[in-house]
């Protein structure tokens, strides 16, 4: 799949190992972790692909963020997760986004953010 990143900080995140130990405030665990996400993500060819995997736990979003997705970085006993979009051909959002309809097409994401839950 094709990742597009929501900003350079985003992009340096998911793909430097020293800024990764950086946001994590220094947990190897957590920022290798990160990547093999972001990994795994460039090697789906599809969405489903990472919907199908249960120790990622998709799950949509809700409130504010509602027309997004996550994923947990490590595991669901930790509080970091990535923040996902699907993105249609042209890099632009689906309205409305029923991941249901579109997981088997859907080929680009956007990395929204790599945020802590509840803060």
């Amino acid at each position: 799949m094709k990742i597009v990143y929501g900003n350079k900080k985003v992009e340096r995140h998911c793909s430097d190992l020293k800024a990764a130990l950086k946001l994590f405030g220094g947990n190897k665990e957590l920022a290798i972790s990160l990547l093999a996400r972001v990994n795994a993500i460039k090697n789906a060819k599809v969405i489903k692909d990472i919907i199908v995997i249960q120790l990622f736990r998709f799950h949509r979003l809700r409130g504010d963020l509602k027309r997004y997705f996550a994923i947990d970085v490590k595991s669901v006993r930790d509080k970091w997760r990535i923040i996902l979009e699907p993105l249609d051909e042209n890099e632009e959002r689906f309205d409305p986004c029923n991941i249901d309809e579109i997981a088997t097409f859907v080929y680009v994401v956007r990395i929204k953010e790599v945020s802590p839950h509840y803060e």
